[in-house]
């Protein structure tokens, strides 16, 4: 038997116990007042996230993937942010993955049993090709679960980089993480009811690293997503206010340039702050990290490259 004891994801919340009793609005003002608790449970350990982002940046440079591995409600949020990066910065899918205990399935039908399944993990991981060139994100409320835990043990094995989100502390999936990330939410509203705070403090994790990766890999100019995927009228309205944005040009201007680069937001940003037609400002592009802030910065130096 698991002594769950030890997990304060399993504890019962002193102020949550006649939650049962009480009336509509006062039961979402209890739910609000604990979920109030998990930024700041997040922010504690702000430099050890900071730290994760930088060496998953710089494996991405290299050539490597990133991963997020987990069972049931962590592993569905790892498939979520993985999902949302192609789109939101024209991304490979192939670039940012999720893995999930029990496979396809389990994303839509809970595999409850699929999380004590260690090996599984491995298999998972070595279906993808996983290598020492990627990333791996273990995904654990709990900090225990063993599908992670497994993935986890291999991963380390062969030398990629492991990281590890938990919401307790001392968690077992820590021992096999270069960079353990404990967010201690304390015990749930409903006791043992991990998708909700601990599934929050999680969301708010993920939604960190894979922005400020992006973020660092210049995926974004300003606070704008210069290199989202227009891939349909939305998209396409808000790649032309990003351009609006980016240049001051008018409505009309940002639809042309948009136009003239069969959608590529980026590209036609360059093409208007340089003045350069469009194979020389995907030289620039090419010749500065896919960076506009480094064409802006060191101009002289992208354009003799770009010669």
């Amino acid at each position: 038997m698991i002594d769950l004891k030890k997990l304060n994801t399993e504890n019962r919340n002193s102020f949550t116990m006649n939650i049962d009793t009480k009336d509509t609005f006062t039961i979402c003002r209890i739910i609000n007042n604990e979920d109030k608790k998990v930024a700041d449970a997040v922010e504690k350990i702000l430099p050890a996230i900071a730290a994760a982002i930088d060496n998953i940046v710089d494996k991405l440079k290299k050539g490597g993937r990133l991963f997020y591995l987990g069972a049931g409600t962590s592993g569905r949020l790892g498939i979520l942010d993985a999902a949302e990066c192609p789109p939101t910065y024209s991304i490979s899918p192939q670039l940012v993955q999720g893995i999930i205990a029990g496979g396809k399935e389990a994303v839509f039908k809970a595999q409850e049993g699929a999380e004590d399944n260690k090996k599984s993990a491995e298999d998972d991981l070595k279906a993808k090709a996983f290598s020492s060139d990627d990333v791996l994100v273990g995904l654990a409320a709990s900090g225990r679960t063993p599908y992670v835990i497994g993935g986890l043990k291999y991963a380390q094995g062969i030398g990629a980089t492991t990281i590890s989100a938990a919401c307790c502390s001392n968690s077992a999936i820590a021992r096999y993480a270069d960079f353990p990330l404990e967010m201690i939410t304390g015990p749930e509203v409903i006791t043992g009811s991990t998708r909700m705070k601990a599934g929050t403090a999680q969301k708010m994790l993920l939604n960190m690293l894979s922005t400020a990766v992006m973020i660092k890999l210049g995926k974004v100019y300003q606070n704008l997503m210069v290199d989202v995927h227009v891939s349909n009228l939305k998209l396409q309205e808000r790649a032309v206010r990003i351009i609006m944005a980016a240049t001051d040009v008018s409505y009309e201007s940002a639809v042309e340039l948009l136009k003239k680069t069969n959608g590529r937001v980026k590209l036609a940003i360059v093409m208007h702050l340089t003045g350069a037609d469009m194979p020389q400002a995907q030289k620039l592009l090419a010749c500065s990290n896919d960076s506009i802030r480094q064409i802006q910065t060191d101009i002289g130096k992208v354009k003799q490259c770009s010669n």
